[in-house]
C-alpha cells in the first residue's frame, strides 16, 4: 500500500473516532470514557511457536516489527489472529486470547435461526446490522430457546471449524444475554471466520455483516469491502472489552480477522480507538497477507 493510501487510511479512522456513538443495543451503555493508565507492554507471540497446532505459519517480519512498535503505546491488553479463507494456517499475537464473545456470536445465531425459518429474516437483519439485542434474543426463542437453540448455534459453529466452544445453554449474568456470554477465543473466531463465507445458508448473513449501520464502523470497517461485526460488553467491575470479527479482501483473496481490546481504563471509546490502530496497522501490510478463497 503506497503512503498516500495509507494517509487516506488513517485520516478516514480519525475521522471515524470522531463519529461514532455507542449505540446500546450492542451490549451495554458506555460508561464515560476514564484517563487511560500507564502503558502495558504486549508482546508480540512468537512466529515459530506451536498454538495447540494452529500457529504454524511465521508473521510477514515488517508486520510483526510494525505491531511491536505500536504496543508500546497501547494502554491495555489486544490480541490478533489472520487466517486466509478456506485456509489452514493462522497466525496470532498479543496477549489477549479469549472472553465473553458479546455481539460477535449474534452471526452463527442469525445463520442458525434463518436455516430454522426464513421467515425471521427482518430480526437477522436487526440483530446482525444494527446488534439489536431484543431481535437476536427473537432468534434465539425462535430456535426453541435453552439447549435447543445452543445446540443450533454450536452446530453452525462447528460448520466453520470451530471444534471447541460452547454456548450456554443458561443465563449466566442477569444484564446479559445467554448466548453473548459464550467465551470465544480470537483463534476458534477466526477459524470460524474463514469458514463463514463457505458454510451453506450463509450468504444471506454475510451479506448483512456488508451493511452495519454507520455508528458501529470503527475497526474493520474502515475497508469499504469488509464483512464484519463487533461485540463490547463490561465485565463485573464495569471495564468494557471491545472486539470484533470479519472478512476483508487482499490482492490474494480473503482474509478472516478477529481482534479484540481491554483497556486498562474500562472505557468502551479506548478498546474502539486500540483496534481502529489495530485496522490501520493491517491496512498497510495487506500485500504481505495470504488470502483464500472457498474451495
Amino acid at each position: 500500500m503506497n503512503n498516500e493510501r495509507r494517509h487516506r487510511v488513517r485520516v478516514a479512522l480519525s475521522a471515524l473516532l470522531g463519529a461514532v456513538v455507542l449505540v446500546a443495543a450492542g451490549c451495554g451503555a458506555e460508561p464515560k470514557a476514564a484517563r487511560p493508565s500507564p502503558t502495558t507492554t504486549v508482546p508480540v507471540a512468537d512466529p515459530g511457536a506451536d498454538d495447540n497446532g494452529t500457529f504454524s505459519i511465521a508473521l510477514p517480519g515488517s508486520l510483526a516489527a510494525d505491531f511491536t512498535e505500536l504496543q508500546q503505546g497501547l494502554r491495555g491488553s489486544a490480541g490478533l489472529a489472520i487466517m486466509p479463507v478456506g485456509g489452514e494456517k493462522m497466525v496470532t499475537f498479543g496477549t489477549w486470547t479469549t472472553g465473553p464473545a458479546w455481539s460477535t456470536i449474534k452471526v452463527p445465531l442469525a445463520i442458525a435461526a434463518l436455516r430454522n425459518s426464513p421467515s425471521y429474516s427482518s430480526y437477522a437483519s436487526a440483530a446482525i446490522t444494527a446488534s439489536d439485542n431484543g431481535a437476536a434474543d427473537t432468534l434465539w426463542a425462535s430456535l426453541g430457546g435453552g439447549a435447543d437453540a445452543a445446540q443450533a448455534v454450536q452446530n453452525v459453529l462447528r460448520e466453520g471449524g470451530d471444534t471447541s466452544t460452547t454456548v450456554p445453554k443458561t443465563r449466566t449474568r442477569a444484564d446479559a444475554s445467554i448466548y453473548g456470554q459464550a467465551e470465544w477465543t480470537l483463534a476458534d473466531q477466526v477459524r470460524f471466520a474463514s469458514q463463514l463465507p463457505c458454510i451453506p445458508q450463509s450468504e444471506r448473513v454475510v451479506g448483512l455483516m456488508q451493511q452495519i449501520i454507520e455508528s458501529h464502523h470503527w475497526g474493520l470497517g474502515a475497508f469499504g469491502s469488509a464483512e464484519f461485526k463487533g461485540g463490547w460488553g463490561p465485565d463485573h467491575g464495569g471495564k468494557y472489552l471491545v472486539r470484533q470479527f470479519g472478512l476483508i479482501d487482499s490482492p490474494t483473496g480473503r482474509i478472516a480477522i478477529a481482534f479484540a481490546a481491554q483497556p486498562d481504563s474500562g472505557s468502551f471509546s479506548d478498546g474502539m480507538t486500540m483496534l481502529d490502530k489495530m485496522t490501520t496497522l493491517i491496512s498497510g501490510h495487506l500485500t504481505e497477507l495470504a488470502g483464500g478463497h472457498c474451495s
